[in-house]
């Protein structure tokens, strides 16, 4: 279970965003999907999961552990919050190979001193997602694909409690996406951690969405039925521009 009460404001230039977001993701929905218009507050929503920001106000809670909550005084660092966070542009550092990438949620601020068990392990995730062979390359040797599969290995070896996927696909082109997408699934069936995804693809909401949280304006509601309703539709496109426009009506 995931329990979410966030507020948080701020001013961006001269336009104020609130963001004000309360909802529970429970135990029968492994994976989440984000979904809503650019501005809506889904990012920072992310941020303040993996302890990035600091909300205003509110609660975050994932089953009997709590990560902030402000009328308590609880507020977990980042570094000891164990969240997997899959960045949209990826944001491995350039100047270390894809082992040290993945090693760095272990090995902090010494990624070039990776020994024995953490080497093993590293190594283990790049085999996992299929990229083993490319341990020793930069990122700017590989492709989009077998960057995001690095980025993706780097977020599970945190051993995390909670998987924060933003945007994994959007950088990749259609057919690798189509691809990725699905291999992704697989693994996602063979985990038991919970992963909550950013995206404004229908196709990604369709294949992850065990739980769908729409997001407009700075606000939220949770879509239990979305899989019901979906049949009524003939694209997840449609199914969402419904639900859009009963958020505006």
């Amino acid at each position: 279970m995931i329990s979410l009460r966030l507020v948080k404001s701020f001013r961006n230039g001269v336009t104020p965003f609130n963001l004000d977001v309360c909802y529970d993701i429970g135990d029968e929905h492994k994976c989440a999907v984000l979904f809503g218009p650019s501005g809506s507050g889904k990012s920072l929503t992310m941020q303040c999961l993996a302890g990035l920001t600091r909300p205003d106000a509110g609660h975050i809670r994932i089953g009997d552990c709590t990560l902030y909550d402000d009328a308590q005084g609880v507020f977990v660092s980042v570094q000891k919050r164990r969240i997997g966070y899959m960045f949209q542009d990826y944001a491995l550092f350039p100047h270390l190979s894809l082992l040290q990438n993945v090693a760095y949620p272990r090995t902090g601020c010494w990624p070039w001193k990776v020994r024995g068990e953490e080497r093993d392990k590293a190594q283990a995730m790049l085999e996992r997602l299929g990229i083993g062979h490319l341990a020793a390359h930069l990122p700017s040797q590989i492709s989009g694909g077998q960057r995001q599969r690095a980025a993706l290995a780097r977020a599970l070896n945190a051993d995390p409690l909670l998987l924060l996927l933003d945007e994994p696909f959007s950088a990749l082109d259609p057919l690798l996406r189509e691809r990725l997408r699905e291999e992704l699934l697989e693994l996602m069936a063979d985990l038991t951690i919970p992963a909550v995804i950013i995206s404004h693809d229908p196709d990604d909401v369709d294949t992850f969405a065990g739980g769908l949280v729409l997001y407009d304006r700075g606000g939220a509601r949770t879509v239990p039925d979305y899989a019901d309703l979906r049949k009524n539709f003939a694209t997840a496109g449609k199914c969402l521009r419904h639900l859009q426009e009963q958020e505006g009506a």
